[in-house]
């Protein structure tokens, strides 16, 4: 897939991801595509097994895709995560904080610009997958 952009140091997962019937009809696959509705849940018995959960936004107002990549790095998921389809520059921040740390979008995202929306905000005002320290808590300690 030449239009990922890949926030990882580790190598490119380059098995096509099945969809999630097929992975429960499959022994041996490491990649799996979720869409629109499905239940990332389902996936938490197989999550060390698996080196790529792409997650489809069929419509970059729906929200679901965010919650299931938050389910999945809560629940201890270490692999690549990567969005799919109607993917925005200005989504990838909340995307990146929700646990993604790849982007596949429909229509190409210059990787400058990529950057830039990724880096724009020094601080953040809650908790989420990406670790980063809540501005609270730098205050109150």
């Amino acid at each position: 897939m030449d239009n990922v952009l890949r926030f990882r140091d580790d190598e490119v997962h380059e098995e096509p991801a099945v969809t999630l019937d097929s992975f429960f009809g499959q022994s041996n696959a490491t990649a799996v595509r979720l869409e629109d509705g499905e239940d990332a849940r389902q996936l938490i018995p197989y999550l060390d097994r698996l080196a790529l959960i792409e997650i489809g936004f069929s419509n970059f107002g729906d929200g679901r895709g965010y919650s299931a990549a938050r389910i999945l790095r809560e629940h201890g998921y270490t692999g690549e995560l990567r969005a799919q389809g109607d993917v925005l520059v200005d989504q990838l921040a909340f995307m990146q904080r929700c646990g993604f740390d790849s982007f596949a979008p429909e229509k190409p995202i210059d990787a400058a610009d990529a950057q830039t929306a990724l880096s724009r905000w020094d601080n953040v005002y809650q908790k989420a997958a990406d670790d980063r320290t809540p501005i609270w808590s730098k205050r109150h300690g």
